[in-house]
């Protein structure tokens, strides 16, 4: 069938157009927690005080009993709250684009967008861009948004820059259901994977700072709790690592079907089994061994990396039965 060379246009536009959207969201997402945290210090200042006053007692009779008053915000934290939920309508309408350049690409070739690695970083980012969202109405960590945002703008920049595709049909052997099912499941995983590989991260910094004060004072304050950090990362996690073990699976079954072998330790099988043993690591270890922390994140992070090497190296560099970046 023809592409439609229109809603490819289109496609390329909405793209473009979300991720200027999402960078003008980071910039607010860094003001906010560059201004913000003298406002939460000042707050958590304020209250300790009030604390402290209420503790050491005061003039009060049984009838009416004095209550200190409240600890109120300073302008400047009230000013970088208000850019912070700016920046999240904007993510909120770079999604919506997002999606829209998603659906245009697959109607414009009519099939599932998702047939080179164009296609699947837009798809992986925009579920990455989902999954953070979803992850804002849980947990108190909107300040955290610059750093999820910063490695989408930058997948989504090179993304559109250096593996743009143009939009064509799949090769024969992409012509099958399982590239719905397989690729799906690996799209959805690699994409809220992205949560916890940030969390872990920042959680590094933020517990060395919890143990040693002195230790990236300038920039680790400015953090979720290392507690909330270690909560997102294993939600996180225990959300992904079934789709992803679900996309192996699909894969091995794909391969028998396309191949006659469900397993041939092609460098994308094989980097794929490697993260997936590197997630049950951390799972198996947060289960049993009670290993929380550092140890755990590091795990997690280790786990992240594959992933992205085997994103881009595995895809790029390499050569084997997985060979459909679109590139050449």
């Amino acid at each position: 069938m023809p592409v439609n060379e229109t809603l490819s246009q289109y496609s390329d536009w909405s793209f473009t157009t979300a991720t200027a959207i999402y960078l003008l969201a980071l910039v607010f997402f860094l003001i906010e927690q560059s201004f913000g945290v003298k406002g939460r210090r000042a707050a958590e200042r304020s209250a300790t005080r009030v604390r402290e006053l209420v503790g050491a007692g005061g003039p009060s009779t049984a009838s009416e009993p004095v209550e200190p008053p409240p600890a109120t915000p300073s302008r400047e934290a009230g000013r970088a709250e208000r850019i912070g939920r700016m920046g999240v309508a904007l993510t909120v309408l770079g999604l919506l684009l997002h999606v829209c350049a998603l659906v245009l690409r697959g109607l414009a070739v009519d099939r599932w967008p998702w047939g080179n690695m164009y296609e699947y970083i837009m798809a992986v980012t925009l579920i990455a861009v989902a999954s953070w969202l979803f992850v804002l109405r849980k947990f108190p960590v909107r300040h955290l948004s610059g750093f999820m945002l910063l490695p989408v703008v930058i997948l989504m920049f090179v993304n559109g820059t250096l593996l743009y595709t143009v939009a064509a049909p799949v090769q024969p052997a992409l012509q099958s259901y399982w590239l719905v099912i397989h690729v799906s499941a690996a799209i959805i995983a690699s994409g809220v994977f992205m949560v916890p590989g940030v969390a872990s991260i920042c959680y590094l910094f933020r517990s060395a700072h919890e143990r040693d004060p002195r230790k990236f004072a300038r920039f680790a304050p400015k953090l979720p709790a290392a507690d909330v950090l270690d909560r997102v990362a294993y939600r996180a996690t225990v959300l992904a690592f079934p789709l992803f073990t679900f996309g192996v699976l699909c894969g091995a079954v794909w391969a028998e079907s396309a191949w006659g072998r469900f397993w041939g330790w092609d460098p994308k099988e094989t980097t794929a089994f490697v993260a997936w043993v590197v997630y049950a690591a951390y799972l198996h270890s947060r289960a049993t061994a009670g290993w929380r922390g550092t140890r755990a994140a590091l795990i997690n992070i280790v786990g992240f990396a594959v992933m992205v090497f085997n994103l881009f190296f595995v895809n790029l560099v390499t050569t084997g039965f997985h060979s459909y970046a679109g590139l050449g």
